[in-house]
């Protein structure tokens, strides 16, 4: 049970998305700035219109909807990871949108549904039987709940999806990417590999933390690596109670000749293991710290070591947070969140949970009567949401992953959006597909538990 614990521990580091806080540098956090006009009482965000708004409810049955409500349940693990960003977006959300009039007239009722990592289909079987969806929520273990949330019929709008069984499952309506099956970051590592730094290719180092589900990540990461013209030269585990010395590590890697290095983990052992690197001399081209990194906690931990160090990030097609001065959906955003959340900070997972709410409040919002199947079936018709411009444009009818991606760079002074060659706005849409040819598991289907779409009302 211990082995299991801690192994969870990794396993959550590598798959939650952004940190607990950001400081200063969050545009939505100065003091200075005056809210603008777009966080005032209005229906609209970004380019949506009306996304909520007053209207005469019909009478409904159906569970987790009254005359006047709409409860969901947003799945979290704040009770382990103690980061409060899904829990934070949902209040600002909810609340801006009921101060305009709901979903035609209905109030949005959130239920945190605290998974604490390990908890998750405890939470879902408790939502199975009150909530009329899952929202704008996520939890690094989704995998152990999808099963029952779809015997139970039960749609979820999450802000991300962790494991490969809950990728792609059925009844699920991701607002962007991952895409089951595909590597999700190939246009960030054409980048990598073939134009900023071709001389990597062939010695790209990966460390991982040491847990089943996080190998896995790492074996899909080898043949991506190797599909798209590069090498693993070099791989190791680390152990996921932590390292005191990252020592030897660093001098692994500088005898290895690691120009490109993958890690899988946690941000602050990162920081320490750069630290190391940067302590022998060493620097290798580039290090993928990927979207978990992004927030100013890891440019604080890392400290001098970003002068020699070059770490990257993809965060997929949304918009950077640091955009919000030539963004107006962004920038609506921070000023819903000082609004609503005062001293509340503004995270790449946050940013990513408002898009899965506007896409479930659009989908429920066009249903003259709301039921579960047409609030699914409604957001499933969009081919290019963009949350208003949080995002690029996503196509919920496709299998095929999306093309656009945008990349952002740590230094000293914070993030800040990479030199990748953007060619639509922030973003950089010509990613290649690369399909997994190795046997990692399959998304969860109806099917599987014995059902199909005809039993959605």
């Amino acid at each position: 049970m211990r082995k299991a614990l801690i192994g969870a521990v990794t396993v959550a580091a590598v798959l939650l998305a952004g940190c607990s806080t950001r400081s200063g540098d969050d545009p939505g956090t100065d003091p200075a700035r005056r809210t603008s006009p777009a966080a005032e009482a209005s229906p609209d965000f970004g380019t949506l219109k009306n996304v909520c708004g007053p209207g005469t409810a019909r009478p409904s049955t159906v569970q987790g909807v009254t005359d006047d409500t709409i409860q969901v349940g947003v799945l979290s693990d704040i009770g382990f990871t103690k980061r409060s960003e899904f829990v934070d977006a949902a209040k600002v959300f909810t609340s801006w949108c009921n101060d305009v009039g709901g979903i035609n007239g209905r109030d949005l009722v959130p239920v945190t549904r605290d998974a604490k990592l390990t908890e998750v289909r405890q939470r879902v079987l408790e939502a199975c039987k009150a909530d009329f969806a899952l929202v704008g929520g996520g939890s690094a273990l989704d995998s152990l709940g999808v099963q029952d949330r779809l015997k139970c019929l039960l749609p979820n709008f999450p802000s991300q999806s962790s494991q490969i069984g809950a990728i792609g499952s059925d009844l699920q309506a991701l607002a962007s990417g991952p895409t089951a099956g595909y590597f999700q970051y190939a246009g960030y590592y054409s980048w990598l590999l073939k134009e900023k730094y071709p001389d990597s290719a062939q010695k790209v180092g990966m460390i991982a933390g040491d847990s089943p589900v996080t190998k896995v990540m790492a074996a899909q990461f080898k043949e991506a690596v190797a599909g798209l013209g590069g090498r693993i030269s070099y791989s190791d585990l680390y152990p996921a109670a932590g390292v005191s010395d990252w020592t030897p590590y660093a001098q692994s890697i500088k005898k290895s000749g690691v120009r490109g290095l993958v890690f899988l983990g946690d941000f602050a052992s990162l920081a320490k293991l750069e630290q190391a690197l940067t302590g022998i001399g060493y620097s290798p081209d580039w290090i993928d710290a990927n979207s978990n990194a992004y927030g100013p906690a890891f440019p604080q931990l890392a400290g001098a070591a970003l002068g020699k160090q070059h770490n990257y990030a993809e965060l997929f097609a949304t918009a950077p947070l640091e955009s919000a001065a030539d963004n107006p959906a962004v920038r609506q955003l921070t000023d819903l969140f000082e609004k609503y959340a005062p001293g509340r900070q503004v995270t790449y997972p946050a940013l990513r949970a408002f898009s899965a709410w506007l896409l479930f409040a659009t989908a429920a919002r066009d249903c003259a009567e709301i039921t579960r199947k047409c609030v699914y079936e409604n957001a499933m018709k969009n081919t290019g949401f963009t949350a208003g411009g949080l995002q690029a444009p996503f196509d919920l009818t496709s299998k095929q992953p999306p093309t656009c991606h945008s990349i952002v760079e740590a230094t000293a002074k914070g993030w800040q959006a990479a030199d990748f060659k953007p060619d639509q706005g922030a973003y950089r849409c010509d990613a290649p597909a690369y399909k997994y040819k190795g046997d990692y598991g399959a998304p969860a289907t109806l099917a599987g538990v014995g059902k199909s779409l005809s039993d959605l009302t």
